[in-house]
Formats: structure tokens, sequence, C-alpha cells
């Protein structure tokens, strides 16, 4: 289809004018960039913020919570030279004793308190006693019974009764004299006729019965003369004993009310109360108590220790000992291997011995802890004390057949190795590798490794 020029040029026309219809943004771009400018710079504020939160979080979060303990240091003693083997244990009463009661009852008085010292038979506790007391009257008064009765025995018929006896003879007597002539009588009457049979056997058994009271009084004479048969006096001389014992029996419960030291020491506790109840342990009556005190004599001390049987080698019966109570460290005791147990317990690998301390004093005390460092037979090297670098056996790691601790410094660890020498208690002996006063990590150290960031717990 064809157009005229005309319509040609009228359209470009129209094109022309229509391009020339476009709208000015540089205005607008220029007010929508104020604008916008604040914004963006508070966004990129906040971005900055949040990635130093973040990183602070990172760095501090990641950081292993751990315990830290002193790298001890101790000052050489001069048997440490010597020593073959160190090792903890407590301080031990050669013998306590729980002193207990003998007979049941209630506490009535206590006279010690914890601490005391005690001598030998000084009374601890009494009980009350007045059922005890009746008791013993009770049995003194059947004793006083069966000795009177002995003692009439042994003293025999008084003069009186002898006369009384004889007195009874000689009416016996005269009794048969009537009844003899009686029947001399009534036998005459019989034969004459005048008497019948019946009165003259009558007459004969009152004269048999005449002669037998007769005997029977002349016995009973000479049983009064005579006095008690030997049976019978026997027999009261062994009821005088029984009342004997039995008294003795009460006076024994009675004195048992006093609870008695049975030892000389010092009460280490008081078990009872006024108003409570005690009893043998034979008994066992439920609620009552057994024991009424603790005693034990601290002039004979001992340190019980449980030695590994890897160590055990080392020791022996009588082998001397050096004795460092912690609680007093610069205090020494001497002593030596008194006892060995005849069995190791095999459920913690150890052998008990026990370390008799030679000069206890009063600042050792049972129950307390102490080192004891077993000496070798060979002479001291005099020179100077050697400090001893300690550590402790939770901060060590074995591995590979070294040995080495973590060091805390800052807020991260290092590795340090060392070289570990004898055991004392819950510590080592380092010989290598520390200086003492290093902060070691004890908790968790199995999970560090060297440069390990860490915080330290309170």
């Amino acid at each position: 289809m064809s157009t005229s020029p005309k319509l040609d040029q009228e359209q470009e026309d129209l094109n022309q004018r229509l391009r020339s219809l476009k709208i000015d943004r540089t205005d607008e771009t220029a007010t929508v960039t104020r604008v916008r400018s604040p914004k963006l710079l508070l966004i990129v504020l906040a971005a900055v913020i949040i990635a130093a939160a973040m990183a602070y979080f990172l760095l501090f979060s990641t950081a292993k919570p751990v315990s830290v303990t002193e790298v001890k240091l101790e000052n050489g003693a001069g048997s440490s030279a010597n020593t073959v083997l160190s090792a903890s244990g407590y301080v031990v009463a050669h013998h306590k004793t729980e002193v207990g009661a003998k007979v049941m009852g209630r506490v009535a008085w206590i006279g010690v308190e914890k601490g005391d010292k005690v001598q030998q038979g000084q009374v601890l506790v009494r009980l009350e006693d007045t059922e005890f007391r009746a008791q013993s009257a009770q049995a003194r008064a059947n004793l006083a019974a069966a000795q009177a009765r002995l003692d009439q025995l042994r003293t025999g018929s008084r003069p009186q009764e002898k006369l009384k006896d004889r007195a009874g003879v000689l009416q016996a007597q005269a009794a048969l004299t009537n009844a003899e002539a009686e029947y001399e009588r009534a036998e005459k009457l019989y034969r004459a006729g005048v008497a019948s049979k019946a009165e003259l056997d009558r007459a004969l058994a009152d004269r048999d019965t005449a002669r037998a009271l007769v005997e029977a009084a002349r016995q009973s004479s000479a049983m009064t003369d005579i006095g008690p048969r030997p049976e019978e006096i026997r027999a009261a001389e062994a009821q005088v004993r029984q009342m004997k014992a039995a008294l003795d029996y009460a006076d024994t419960q009675l004195a048992n009310t006093e609870i008695k030291a049975p030892v000389s020491g010092t009460v280490l506790q008081r078990i009872v109360e006024r108003g409570e109840m005690v009893t043998p342990s034979a008994f066992g009556e439920s609620g009552a108590r057994t024991s009424v005190v603790a005693l034990a004599d601290l002039n004979d001390l001992q340190i019980e220790l449980d030695i590994s049987q890897v160590d055990f080698a080392r020791l022996k019966m009588s082998q001397k000992a050096e004795i460092i109570p912690e609680a007093f460290p610069n205090l020494r005791y001497t002593g030596y291997i008194a006892e060995i147990a005849p069995e190791a317990n095999r459920a913690k690998a150890t052998v008990q011995v026990k370390v008799k301390v030679e000069n206890p004093d009063e600042q050792l005390r049972p129950e307390m802890n102490a080192r004891v460092n077993f000496l070798s037979d060979a002479p001291v090297t005099e020179g100077r004390s050697v400090p001893r670098v300690m550590v402790p056996k939770a901060a060590v790691v074995k591995k590979d057949g070294g040995a080495f601790v973590f060091i805390v410094k800052g807020n991260k660890v290092e590795q340090r190795s060392i070289r570990l020498g004898n055991e004392s208690g819950d510590f080592y002996y380092v010989l290598e590798g520390l200086s003492g006063g290093e902060s070691a990590v004890t908790t968790g150290v199995d999970k560090l490794s060297d440069g390990d960031t860490v915080k330290v717990g309170k």
C-alpha cells in the first residue's frame, strides 16, 4: 500500500514531538539520594556493631571452663635425700575403746566432755540404780536368814531343850510303870474271873504303848544331846553359799551402774546424753545405746596408709619413716613401720601399712592427714636442703610413656612436659619442667590441647 509524501512528513514530525516530551529526573534522583543516605549509614553502623558482638561471643563462648591449682614449692628436709617412698594417710589411735554398759538402765549423770583426759577407774557415767539397790538389799536379807539357820545347826540344842527331853523320858518311864501295874492287876482279875478278856487286852495295849513312848523319849533326848546330822549342816552351808553368790551378783549389778574408764586416755566422743537408755550390746534393744563414751590413748598413735601394690616392695617391717602432718607442715615426727596387713585389698590394689609415731604430742590428733616419707637404710648425705616442686595428680596427663601438664597463661593454656618423681598422697614430686608457682589445670585436662582458650572458674 502506497502513502503520500505529505503523510510521511507529518508522521515524522509527530514522532519528533513525542520524543521531545521526556521527563527530567535529575532533581528527583538527587532528592532521593539525599533522603536515603542517613538510612544507609545507620544500616552500615548496625552491621559493624553486630559483627563486633559476634566476634566477642565467638571469642569467649568457645573458651573452655577449667579449674586451676598453684604448683607447690616445698622446702626440702634433711631426710628427703634417702626417701624411697612418700605416701599420705591418716592419724589413728592404736587402741580406740568404746566404753559400753554392762547393765540396762537410764543415764542419770555424765561426768565427762569431749576432749577430757581421764584416768583408769574414773567414773564416766552413772545409771539410775534404785531397782539394783532393792535387789541387793533382798539378797543380803536372804543371806542373813541362811546364815542364821546354819549357825543354829552348828550350835546344837540349848541346855533347856536337853533338860526338857530328859524330863520327857522320865515322864514316859513313869507312864510305863503305871501301865505295867495296871496290866498285872488286870491279869490277876482275869484269872480270878472278875475281869473280862477285853479289859486284859486293853491293859496290855496301854503297857506296850507306854514302852514305845519311853523308847521314843529316849531317842529324842539322845538326838538333842548329839545335835543335828552332818548332812543337815552341809545343806545349810550350801544354802549360805548360794545366798552369798546371789548377794555378790546383786552388788556387782549395782556397781555396774557406775560406768568407769577401763584405761587412761582422752575422750574422743560423748555418745549418750542424760535420760537416754543404754543396754549391753548382747541385748540390742531398739533405740538404746550400746556405748556411752569413746576413749583413746593419744600417746599411742599410728599413721594408717594404703600403699599401692606396685610400691609395696620398697617397704619392710620396722623401716624408719618421717611423718609430716598436713596441718603443721613445719613439724616432723619420727616413726617406723609397726604393722603390715596380712592380706591385700583386691578392690583397691593396696596393702594397709601402719606407722607407729615415736614422739607424739598435742599437735598430732586422730583423723588428721599426714604425709609419711619412708626412709632407706643408707646414711643421709649432709648438704643444703633443696626445695621440691609438687603438682596435683589431677593435673598430670600421662601419654606415650611421658607426662605433661597444662599451664594457664592469660586466657590460653600451654602444654608443658615434666618428669615425675615419687608420689606424695594426691601429689607428684616434679623433677623437671616446673619451678613452682605456676597455675596448673586440674579439670578437663584430657580434653585440652596446647594453645586452647580457657576460662578459669572461681
